[in-house]
């Protein structure tokens, strides 16, 4: 039996809502899956926005992009995705993708912070179009404790129900602390 992993769960709900020529943001590069994947789904009419406070993060997503030949329809960008408004407009990101923790096979002390976390969120929320979708991996646990997951889970749980549907996941039968898969789309 294929191990199933969080991030292909995500990827299989984003595919299925990410259209040619549509704007969206990585606001957590990482390792460059998210934006590789979103930079294939939006084609040469659409456009990415990648963001990660490490160097490290930053250079091996553009090589990922520039090895499939996506540079011209992504920009990656030594940034917070707290300030992910600097690079897009209100209201017109179609999808917006988070992976809170530390860049997997970097340093452990370098990690989101529930403070700067869900200001992103909030930031990328304003940034959303109607219909627009956020994808949120949540991981906690280990080296980066709770406090960022309980954090999230209370804001998204608060968002306005008029304006937000807010589905959140769990891997219900897997052991220590698996990542848990959120998601919110703009109504």
């Amino acid at each position: 039996m294929k191990k199933y992993q969080i991030t292909e769960w995500c990827h299989h709900f984003i595919g299925g809502h990410v259209l040619e020529g549509d704007i969206c943001i990585d606001a957590t590069a990482g390792n460059g899956h998210d934006t590789l994947l979103l930079a294939e789904l939006v084609g040469a009419s659409g456009s990415i926005i990648a963001f990660d406070i490490q160097e490290q993060a930053v250079q091996e997503t553009k090589r990922k992009i520039d090895a499939c030949g996506y540079a011209e329809r992504t920009e990656v960008v030594l940034d917070s995705h707290v300030h992910m408004g600097a690079y897009a407009k209100e209201n017109t990101v179609s999808c917006i993708t988070f992976n809170f923790g530390y860049l997997p096979g970097g340093d452990h002390t370098l990690a989101t912070k529930a403070d700067t976390s869900v200001q992103a969120i909030e930031e990328g929320l304003r940034l959303l179009k109607k219909d627009g979708l956020m994808s949120l991996c949540i991981y906690s646990g280990g080296d980066s404790g709770f406090e960022e997951k309980e954090r999230i889970l209370a804001y998204l749980k608060e968002l306005d129900p008029r304006k937000y549907l807010v589905i959140v996941s769990e891997y219900y039968n897997r052991p220590n602390h698996p990542p848990v898969p959120a998601f919110v789309i703009k109504l």
